[in-house]
């Protein structure tokens, strides 16, 4: 598989890392990474990690939707950007420290 992938559990989210065997995805193998990335509970906030395509970034948020929020990780803040939420307790652009 292409894309490797890594659950970390962090108080109010779930850090989902992920790293690109190889360094280069081709946009053929995204219907099969987004498939094989993890199950990850509803009633957390996922944090995206990883360096990828804006493609990817944007499949994985539609994959995690349900949950309470979706981020990104800024590392030159060691944070993660809320950047989708279904939760009023988290807005577009909260930013949630690690």
């Amino acid at each position: 598989m292409p894309v490797r992938f890594g659950v970390k559990p962090r108080n109010e989210l779930t850090v989902l890392e992920f790293e690109i065997e190889g360094g280069v995805l081709d946009v053929k193998e995204l219907r099969d990474a987004v498939e094989k990335a993890p199950d990850i509970a509803g009633n957390t906030v996922v944090c995206l990690s990883g360096r990828g395509p804006v493609w990817l970034f944007g499949a994985l948020a539609h994959k995690y939707h349900y949950t309470k929020a979706v981020a990104t990780y800024e590392p030159r803040m060691n944070a993660c950007i809320v950047i989708s939420s279904h939760d009023p307790k988290y807005r577009v652009g909260d930013i949630l420290p690690l």
